[in-house]
């Protein structure tokens, strides 16, 4: 069967047009929360933030993180097929590079409503500061982004137009070679966001050598869970090649699931041991601090507990449900990596420097409001609609097809 001719998936792959309606009309009142944020954000600034002078940084931030290690993840996935040629998952090769340059969308958009004046984005790239860790962010940003770009081109092309068996290995040798570049790149970027973090020498909470492999982990773990969930709810055939794939993709999201939990005790229980300094008592704050059920219900229960029953015991759908859940509740992991860091003085005493005669403003305490919510749900519902758009429109999901289609024609 020629590329032109072979079946596209259809819709949301799910029985009933009433649970379609259903999730349909979820997503709407999600864009219409969405849009109203968005336009209160780009009218009245960050006025409706939960912000201090003290506090300059909240869930936007821990969005654009956590949406970027979906990105990282998802494309780092994708690399098994085109570096490393491995067959097991190459069905899933543009599936994963859309969903990369989906949630990389959804990630730049979370940190573009956290500037103070977005409409100076732009000035990093024509008065840079070479040493600012934040400035070469943006460049492997727009590095990874154009990378990705090619990489879709070169993977989609054989899907829409009749390519030459010259043509395809050509585009295969493109391929490896743009995904050979993407493998440090994208290690570079999320590690670098680790090292964002981990720089900040005020900052004790995130001043640790540890960050970046932090971030490298949870983006591999987040990422392959998300793509584990698609396809198992997505993919428009349930035949035993399908099977196969899900048993390989749950094994990988496990294994990293265990890595994360390593990565975890180590970081949690090493400043904690004697219990001095700030960093120990901000460890507590996350564990046993009135947000505690954040750690120990969202992450722990929900994200690490149930997900490794579900993925080790249960069928194929359970299986999908695990690994939804791990990278949902990832998010919690992020809240609790930005906003325990914020909370404590830079210097002892600071807290009580100064009296704001207006009060509220100077002070070390953070919840977010209802308004920064709903801009993150707007996030949420473009990046839902954009890889409904991908889905349903870009042949992103073709059975039977390889990274070497050419060999077959």
């Amino acid at each position: 069967m020629s590329a032109t001719t072979q079946p596209r998936p259809g819709l949301l792959p799910v029985r009933g047009s009433a649970l379609r309606i259903g999730l349909f009309a979820a997503w709407a009142v999600a864009a219409i929360v969405g849009l109203i944020g968005i336009g209160e954000r780009i009218l009245l600034g960050e006025r409706l933030t939960a912000y201090s002078s003290y506090i300059p940084w909240g869930l936007w931030v821990a969005a654009y993180i956590f949406f970027i290690g979906l990105s990282a993840g998802a494309f780092l996935l994708s690399s098994l097929v085109y570096v490393f040629g491995v067959r097991q998952f190459e069905r899933i090769g543009p599936l994963a590079l859309f969903t990369a340059a989906v949630t990389l969308a959804m990630a730049l958009l979370s940190i573009l409503f956290d500037l103070g004046h977005m409409e100076r984005f732009w000035e990093v790239f024509v008065r840079p500061q070479f040493r600012s860790m934040m400035a070469w962010m943006v460049w492997l940003y727009t590095a990874y982004f154009v990378l990705l770009i090619g990489e879709l081109v070169f993977a989609l092309r054989r899907r829409v137009v009749r390519l030459s068996p010259a043509q395809v290995q050509r585009d295969d040798r493109w391929l490896r070679i743009l995904g050979t570049i993407g493998v440090p790149l994208a290690i570079a970027f999320h590690g670098g966001v680790g090292a964002l973090f981990g720089t900040v020498v005020a900052r004790e909470y995130w001043n640790t050598a540890i960050f970046p492999i932090i971030f490298l982990s949870g983006a591999l773990l987040s990422g392959s869970a998300l793509l584990t969930a698609i396809v198992v709810f997505l993919w428009p055939t349930r035949d035993q090649a399908w099977r196969e794939l899900v048993r390989g993709l749950s094994r990988i999201v496990i294994g990293l699931i265990l890595l994360e939990l390593i990565l975890e005790f180590a970081e949690f229980t090493i400043p904690a041991w004697y219990q001095i300094g700030s960093e120990a008592g901000l460890i507590s704050f996350v564990l046993f601090g009135p947000y505690w059920y954040v750690f120990w219900v969202i992450y722990g229960l929900m994200g690490v507990v149930v997900p490794l029953i579900l993925l080790t015991r249960g069928g194929i759908v359970a299986q999908g449900i695990g690994a939804a859940l791990v990278a949902v509740t990832f998010f919690a992991v992020r809240l609790n990596l930005v906003i325990p860091g914020l909370i404590t003085p830079e210097l002892r005493g600071l807290e009580r420097a100064y009296l704001d005669p207006i009060g509220g403003r100077l002070v070390y305490a953070y919840s977010p409001s209802f308004f920064e919510w709903q801009v993150t749900i707007g996030v949420v519902a473009f990046g839902l609609a954009l890889f409904y758009l991908g889905y349903r429109f870009l042949p992103l999901i073709q059975n039977g097809d390889t990274i070497h289609e050419g060999s077959a024609r």
